[in-house]
């Protein structure tokens, strides 16, 4: 292991377009660790950790703007900060390419232990498992589930597979956390015969949910967790999950990511009297339909210019395209906690995580504003610093901002299955 990023960055300059060198100080790897993998649709997270419950996290990143111009690499180690370079990778399969050779270049692979998958779509599969050549022989044939994710996790997982064969990887699922929703949760009002092909509502988000559900617990106590609880992941992907006594009773993407609330470039739910229309007035193919509703709608078809929050907020005062985009996000998300809590029969706690929940003061007074028969008051300073909590003293709900870690998640998970499994 480098005992400096300069290292790193002299791999780099062996790359194409070069980069500048980076002075940051790594530290040195302990002796087993997990390497988490979040692949997305055009990015990919990573992080290692120690092996164990409170391990800190250690060399972690992303590697962003896949398969669009300007693909960069963001790296940083624990307590340092991060730095960004320009990565020559012009596709899916050269980013996963890039990335593993990184890796393996800096991440010290001769200290890593099991290797964790955030996989969005798990269809009947309830738990973290091994991954074996029959589970990618199933999420292969699963891949019109999920489109704009499978094949990127999957392109992960076989590409390590061939480099490491002996290293064990672990799929954790992201449907995994709604699996035992309601029955009526669960189903779609459509013939039943489609209900046998797998067509239902699976949820996303799991890890996140999960995450965040341990952290209330750790912060807050059992009893606070075990409430009726509301937990709102807003960023690009945004959704709700209704959650009492620690199970999830209804969320708002269903079938796929593309479901439920507006999104950074999906329209979430959609009158499917609309698809239908596409497709014969634009005469627009299946992949055509595919790209509008997941990477041309949502915030950027709205505004016309972004699917950043940051973006539009900044951009509200003078552009009316992006002011109604924002109030349409706020007024979804509004909506969506008065539906939960009717599903719960009351509210107790509601947690804002992801990057919009997270950062966006104004987006969270937005939401809750209105919501006082519910009994959810902010208190103005609080969320203007993005306190812990941010309910004022009054609120009968208590209103927090939690951050979410999903890659955390996924080393806990698959650092307990390690654990087990050498016990």
């Amino acid at each position: 292991m480098p005992a400096t990023l300069q290292v790193i960055a002299r791999f780099f300059m062996r790359q194409k377009p070069a980069v500048e060198a980076a002075e940051i100080e790594v530290q040195a790897p302990p002796a087993g660790r997990v390497l988490a993998l979040n692949g997305g649709s055009s990015s990919i997270k990573f992080a290692v950790y120690g092996l164990g419950e409170t391990s800190e996290r250690g060399l972690h990143g992303h590697l962003d703007r896949i398969d669009l111009p300007g693909t960069t690499l963001t790296i940083a180690d624990a307590g340092q900060p991060a730095t960004t370079v320009a990565v020559a990778a012009t596709d899916q399969r050269a980013a996963v390419a890039f990335l593993l050779d990184w890796l393996e270049a800096n991440a010290d692979f001769g200290t890593i232990r099991a290797v964790g998958h955030r996989v969005v779509h798990g269809m009947a599969h309830h738990a973290p498992e091994r991954i074996t050549p029959a589970l990618v022989a199933e999420l292969r044939q699963f891949r019109a589930f999920d489109p704009d994710h499978l094949p990127g996790e999957l392109a992960l997982i076989e590409a390590l597979q061939k480099r490491h064969p002996k290293l064990p990887q672990f799929a954790c699922f992201d449907t995994a956390f709604h699996h035992d929703m309601p029955r009526v949760a669960q189903m779609l009002p459509l013939p039943r015969r489609f209900e046998a092909q797998g067509l239902r509502r699976y949820g996303f988000h799991g890890l996140s949910y999960a995450y965040l559900l341990e952290e209330l617990g750790r912060l807050a106590g059992p009893a606070v967790a075990n409430g009726r609880l509301i937990l709102a992941h807003l960023g690009n992907g945004a959704s709700l999950a209704a959650v009492h006594h620690g199970r999830s009773l209804d969320t708002t993407m269903g079938f796929s990511p593309a479901g439920g609330l507006l999104m950074g470039t999906r329209p979430g739910d959609l009158d499917p009297g609309i698809t239908n229309y596409l497709l014969h007035t634009e005469k627009l193919t299946g992949p055509q339909l595919n790209n509008l509703l997941n990477h041309e709608a949502g915030l950027l078809g709205v505004s016309e210019t972004s699917s950043d929050m940051r973006d539009l907020l900044a951009a509200q005062a003078t552009d009316e395209r992006a002011a109604e985009a924002v109030a349409l996000f706020c007024y979804q998300a509004r909506k969506g906690v008065g539906a939960f809590a009717a599903v719960l029969g009351g509210l107790d706690t509601l947690v804002f995580a992801g990057g919009i929940g997270e950062h966006a003061a104004e987006v969270r007074a937005r939401i809750c504003q209105g919501l006082a028969f519910l009994g959810i008051k902010l208190d103005e300073a609080r969320n203007a610093t993005h306190a812990g909590v941010i309910s004022s003293v009054g609120s009968r709900v208590t209103v927090r901002v939690i951050p979410t870690d999903e890659e955390r998640m996924i080393a806990r998970t698959v650092g307990r299955l390690v654990s087990v499994a050498g016990s």
